[in-house]
């Protein structure tokens, strides 16, 4: 059954990903990778908020965690594209900006795992 749930989130992850990563290309105009960038912060947010609630909460259906943590959020984060990208700036001789990107990939990603535990911690303390 976990693959069953894995698969609809993956899928759905992954659909995600795409439809955001396309509009923040275009929006942005730019080769700096920002899409990957936003993707790998809104991703770790999210993992930070749903691993906590299923935790705090004591969910213990195992489909929450196939579904969302390993199905949804491995479809929607790109860390391999963000390795990836990280060669291309290098290669192309702006060995600053692939700093900035690295930099910038760790504060935010880290950061919003950190606010996403957070934000359940703060509305859910001990509302039960």
């Amino acid at each position: 059954m976990a693959f069953i749930w894995i698969f609809i989130g993956g899928g759905l992850g992954a659909c995600s990903r795409y439809g955001l990563g396309t509009l923040v290309a275009r929006w942005s105009g730019t080769t700096f990778p920002l899409n990957t960038l936003l993707i790998n912060g809104t991703g770790s947010f999210l993992i930070g908020l749903i691993a906590t609630l299923l935790l705090d909460r004591g969910v213990t259906n195992p489909a929450w965690r196939w579904a969302l943590i390993t199905g949804f959020l491995g479809g929607y984060t790109t860390f391999s594209a963000y390795s990836y990208e990280t060669i291309q700036l290098v290669e192309a001789g702006q060995g600053g900006r692939a700093v900035l990107y690295i930099v910038g990939s760790n504060v935010l990603s880290l950061g919003a795992c950190v606010a996403g535990i957070a934000v359940v911690r703060l509305f859910m303390t001990d509302a039960g």
